[in-house]
Protein backbone atom coordinates (compact mmCIF):
# COMPACT_ATOMS: atom_id res chain seq x y z
CA UNK A 1 0.00 0.00 0.00
CA UNK A 2 2.77 2.34 1.03
CA UNK A 3 4.24 1.69 -2.55
CA UNK A 4 1.14 2.60 -4.46
CA UNK A 5 0.72 5.52 -1.86
CA UNK A 6 4.14 6.60 -3.10
CA UNK A 7 4.12 5.44 -7.00
CA UNK A 8 0.87 7.75 -6.82
CA UNK A 9 3.15 11.04 -5.53
CA UNK A 10 5.86 10.21 -7.71
CA UNK A 11 3.30 10.90 -10.97
CA UNK A 12 1.73 14.28 -8.96
CA UNK A 13 4.95 15.84 -9.27
CA UNK A 14 6.12 14.56 -12.44
CA UNK A 15 2.87 16.17 -13.63
CA UNK A 16 4.11 19.68 -12.81
CA UNK A 17 3.56 21.07 -16.01
CA UNK A 18 6.28 23.52 -15.82
CA UNK A 19 6.55 24.92 -19.58
CA UNK A 20 3.05 25.09 -19.73
CA UNK A 21 2.73 27.45 -16.73
CA UNK A 22 5.56 29.54 -17.99
CA UNK A 23 4.85 29.88 -20.89
CA UNK A 24 1.19 31.40 -19.73
CA UNK A 25 2.40 33.01 -16.55
CA UNK A 26 5.30 34.84 -17.96
CA UNK A 27 4.86 34.90 -21.94
CA UNK A 28 1.15 34.63 -21.63
CA UNK A 29 0.65 32.00 -24.43
CA UNK A 30 0.80 28.37 -24.45
CA UNK A 31 4.34 26.38 -25.22
CA UNK A 32 2.26 23.35 -26.76
CA UNK A 33 0.58 25.76 -29.24
CA UNK A 34 3.76 27.06 -30.73
CA UNK A 35 6.75 24.92 -32.32
CA UNK A 36 7.10 21.38 -31.76
CA UNK A 37 3.67 21.18 -29.73
CA UNK A 38 5.39 19.31 -27.31
CA UNK A 39 5.62 20.75 -23.13
CA UNK A 40 9.15 20.22 -22.73
CA UNK A 41 12.51 21.99 -22.27
CA UNK A 42 13.50 21.21 -26.08
CA UNK A 43 10.54 23.41 -27.41
CA UNK A 44 11.04 25.90 -24.79
CA UNK A 45 14.33 26.71 -25.70
CA UNK A 46 13.50 27.02 -29.38
CA UNK A 47 9.99 28.75 -28.87
CA UNK A 48 10.81 31.29 -25.31
CA UNK A 49 14.58 31.09 -25.77
CA UNK A 50 17.47 29.73 -23.65
CA UNK A 51 16.97 31.57 -19.72
CA UNK A 52 12.77 29.85 -19.95
CA UNK A 53 14.11 26.92 -21.79
CA UNK A 54 16.95 26.50 -19.21
CA UNK A 55 14.70 27.09 -16.09
CA UNK A 56 11.94 24.15 -17.75
CA UNK A 57 15.05 21.93 -17.82
CA UNK A 58 16.23 22.43 -14.26
CA UNK A 59 12.73 21.89 -13.25
CA UNK A 60 11.77 19.31 -14.97
CA UNK A 61 14.97 17.29 -14.16
CA UNK A 62 14.63 17.94 -10.01
CA UNK A 63 10.63 16.64 -10.45
CA UNK A 64 12.45 13.02 -11.01
CA UNK A 65 15.14 13.73 -8.80
CA UNK A 66 12.66 14.14 -5.93
CA UNK A 67 10.31 11.36 -7.45
CA UNK A 68 13.34 9.40 -6.79
CA UNK A 69 13.56 10.44 -3.61
CA UNK A 70 10.63 9.38 -2.09
CA UNK A 71 11.75 5.99 -1.65
CA UNK A 72 13.17 6.91 1.14
CA UNK A 73 9.83 7.92 2.93
CA UNK A 74 9.46 3.60 3.03
CA UNK A 75 11.04 2.72 5.88
CA UNK A 76 11.21 -1.25 4.73
CA UNK A 77 14.21 -0.23 2.31
CA UNK A 78 16.22 1.58 4.59
CA UNK A 79 17.56 -2.47 5.42
CA UNK A 80 21.14 -2.60 3.54
CA UNK A 81 19.83 -6.14 2.60
CA UNK A 82 17.03 -4.70 0.87
CA UNK A 83 19.03 -2.83 -1.73
CA UNK A 84 18.05 -4.20 -4.67
CA UNK A 85 14.26 -3.54 -3.53
CA UNK A 86 15.29 -0.48 -3.47
CA UNK A 87 17.08 0.16 -6.02
CA UNK A 88 13.86 -1.10 -7.85
CA UNK A 89 11.49 1.10 -6.19
CA UNK A 90 13.68 4.17 -7.54
CA UNK A 91 13.07 3.31 -11.06
CA UNK A 92 9.44 3.09 -10.62
CA UNK A 93 9.17 6.16 -9.06
CA UNK A 94 11.29 7.93 -11.45
CA UNK A 95 9.15 5.95 -14.16
CA UNK A 96 5.69 7.28 -12.57
CA UNK A 97 7.23 11.18 -12.51
CA UNK A 98 8.27 10.59 -16.19
CA UNK A 99 5.14 9.32 -17.10
CA UNK A 100 3.10 12.00 -14.98
CA UNK A 101 5.66 14.58 -17.14
CA UNK A 102 4.18 12.59 -20.44
CA UNK A 103 0.66 12.75 -19.38
CA UNK A 104 0.02 15.28 -16.58
CA UNK A 105 -3.03 15.45 -15.05
CA UNK A 106 -2.46 18.82 -14.57
CA UNK A 107 -2.62 20.13 -18.20
CA UNK A 108 -5.43 17.67 -19.83
CA UNK A 109 -2.62 15.10 -19.79
CA UNK A 110 -0.76 16.69 -22.89
CA UNK A 111 2.88 17.29 -21.66
CA UNK A 112 6.79 16.33 -22.99
CA UNK A 113 8.82 13.76 -24.09
CA UNK A 114 10.07 13.43 -20.01
CA UNK A 115 14.19 13.52 -21.31
CA UNK A 116 14.60 16.08 -18.47
CA UNK A 117 12.89 13.87 -15.98
CA UNK A 118 14.59 10.48 -16.43
CA UNK A 119 17.65 12.38 -16.53
CA UNK A 120 16.86 13.82 -13.21
CA UNK A 121 16.23 9.35 -12.51
CA UNK A 122 19.49 8.56 -13.48
CA UNK A 123 20.87 11.83 -11.70
CA UNK A 124 19.28 10.84 -8.26
CA UNK A 125 20.21 7.14 -8.44
CA UNK A 126 23.68 7.24 -10.27
CA UNK A 127 25.38 10.67 -10.44
CA UNK A 128 27.92 10.13 -12.48
CA UNK A 129 26.70 7.95 -14.95
CA UNK A 130 24.47 10.67 -15.12
CA UNK A 131 27.35 13.23 -15.16
CA UNK A 132 28.67 11.26 -17.75
CA UNK A 133 25.66 11.05 -20.22
CA UNK A 134 25.53 15.41 -19.66
CA UNK A 135 29.06 15.25 -20.89
CA UNK A 136 28.04 13.41 -24.67
CA UNK A 137 25.08 15.29 -24.96
CA UNK A 138 26.95 18.86 -24.48
CA UNK A 139 29.37 17.75 -26.71
CA UNK A 140 27.24 16.77 -29.71
CA UNK A 141 25.20 20.01 -28.63
CA UNK A 142 27.81 22.30 -29.56
CA UNK A 143 29.07 20.11 -32.52
CA UNK A 144 25.75 20.21 -34.08
CA UNK A 145 23.33 22.76 -32.02
CA UNK A 146 20.49 20.00 -32.32
CA UNK A 147 19.04 19.22 -28.95
CA UNK A 148 17.39 15.83 -30.28
CA UNK A 149 20.43 14.84 -31.73
CA UNK A 150 21.76 15.00 -28.47
CA UNK A 151 19.25 13.58 -26.31
CA UNK A 152 19.39 10.39 -28.31
CA UNK A 153 23.16 9.86 -28.35
CA UNK A 154 23.54 10.75 -24.45
CA UNK A 155 20.52 7.82 -24.41
CA UNK A 156 22.05 5.36 -26.11
CA UNK A 157 25.47 6.31 -23.86
CA UNK A 158 23.40 5.67 -20.84
CA UNK A 159 23.17 1.45 -21.29
CA UNK A 160 26.87 1.77 -22.71
CA UNK A 161 27.97 3.04 -19.72
CA UNK A 162 25.73 1.06 -17.46
CA UNK A 163 26.96 -2.44 -19.29
CA UNK A 164 30.12 -2.32 -20.23
CA UNK A 165 31.88 0.61 -18.18
CA UNK A 166 30.54 0.85 -14.61
CA UNK A 167 29.39 -2.87 -15.01
CA UNK A 168 26.14 -2.06 -13.20
CA UNK A 169 25.77 -5.50 -11.30
CA UNK A 170 21.78 -4.75 -10.46
CA UNK A 171 19.79 -6.66 -13.47
CA UNK A 172 16.53 -4.73 -13.27
CA UNK A 173 18.87 -1.81 -13.58
CA UNK A 174 20.52 -2.77 -16.75
CA UNK A 175 16.96 -3.39 -17.94
CA UNK A 176 15.99 0.24 -17.28
CA UNK A 177 19.22 1.34 -18.89
CA UNK A 178 18.47 -0.43 -22.42
CA UNK A 179 14.65 0.28 -21.75
CA UNK A 180 15.70 4.15 -21.75
CA UNK A 181 17.69 4.08 -24.79
CA UNK A 182 14.99 1.73 -26.76
CA UNK A 183 11.93 4.68 -25.25
CA UNK A 184 14.20 8.03 -26.35
CA UNK A 185 15.07 6.44 -29.78
CA UNK A 186 11.28 5.56 -30.55
CA UNK A 187 9.94 8.94 -28.89
CA UNK A 188 12.22 10.87 -31.29
CA UNK A 189 11.08 9.14 -34.33
CA UNK A 190 9.83 12.75 -36.26
CA UNK A 191 12.95 14.15 -35.06
CA UNK A 192 15.16 11.23 -36.58
CA UNK A 193 13.20 12.21 -39.52
CA UNK A 194 13.74 15.77 -40.05
CA UNK A 195 17.23 15.05 -39.06
CA UNK A 196 17.78 13.12 -42.20
CA UNK A 197 15.97 15.58 -44.08
CA UNK A 198 17.80 18.13 -42.78
CA UNK A 199 14.68 19.91 -41.27
CA UNK A 200 15.55 19.41 -37.27
CA UNK A 201 15.68 22.67 -36.06
CA UNK A 202 18.73 23.70 -34.33
CA UNK A 203 19.22 25.65 -30.63
CA UNK A 204 21.31 28.94 -31.20
CA UNK A 205 22.92 28.21 -27.50
CA UNK A 206 26.68 28.47 -28.55
CA UNK A 207 26.82 31.16 -31.59
CA UNK A 208 24.92 34.08 -32.47
CA UNK A 209 21.30 33.87 -32.21
CA UNK A 210 20.80 36.07 -35.29
CA UNK A 211 22.73 33.42 -37.45
CA UNK A 212 20.20 31.62 -39.37
CA UNK A 213 19.95 28.05 -39.97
Amino acid sequence: MTEILLLFCAYLIGSVPTAVWVSKGVFGMDIREYGSGNAGATNTFRVLGPKAGTFVMVVDMLKGVLAVRLAYLASYYHDPEHLTQLVNLQIGLGLAAVVGHIFPIWANFRGGKGIATLFGLVLAIQPVVALCCVGVFLMILFLTRYVSLSSIIASIAFPVLILYIFNEPEIYYRIFAIAVALMVVLTHQKNITRLLKGNESKVPLFRNRKEKH
